[in-house]
């Protein structure tokens, strides 16, 4: 399993090169590599940061 990066401009960055390059959806992407779907997007969207479903990425 990859490290998460703590920085929320780098875990945005990882999170979005993943789901680009690997993943089709984020539930997968948070099953496949043990990571808290809720956690993710609290995280994320505590620096203003929210998944769109359709562009499949976090902006």
């Amino acid at each position: 399993m990859p490290t998460i990066p703590s920085d929320p401009f780098m875990l945005l960055s990882f999170v979005n090169m993943k789901l680009r390059d690997q993943y089709s959806t984020l539930s997968e992407l948070c099953d496949d590599l043990d990571i808290d779907r809720h956690w993710l997007e609290t995280t994320l969207g505590a620096s203003g940061f929210e998944y769109n479903e359709e562009a499949n990425k976090f902006w």
